[in-house]
């Protein structure tokens, strides 16, 4: 999935935001908030700030604060079930895609 954003607690890491491509266009698809421990959350803000954006990546914007980054780089992320809307349920962060 494309990391369209990330969230912080204050200076707490919170989770990135993820999407879907659908042709051109990136539909959200949740907000993954678990499988990071210190230093892959430290490794991944440290690749994020400098794609750091003004505006949403998303085609139709959500109601969400997040530090919005360009849609550069992909998560491989396992979760249980997406919902009707198509985003993804109790989801599972294992790492960056790096063989795309």
């Amino acid at each position: 999935m494309t990391i369209a954003g990330f969230a912080l607690d204050g200076t707490k890491w919170d989770g990135i935001y993820v999407g879907r491509r659908k042709g051109d266009d990136l539909v959200y698809a949740g907000k993954v908030d678990h499988g990071f421990d210190k230093v892959s959350a430290a490794d991944l803000q440290r690749r994020l700030r400098p794609l750091i954006r003004k505006t949403q990546p998303y085609t139709k914007r959500i109601g969400h604060k997040g530090i919005w980054v360009e849609p550069k780089l992909l998560a491989e992320i396992e979760y249980r079930a997406k919902s009707a809307e198509g985003k993804v349920r109790h989801p599972f962060f294992r790492g960056l895609r790096e063989d795309l």
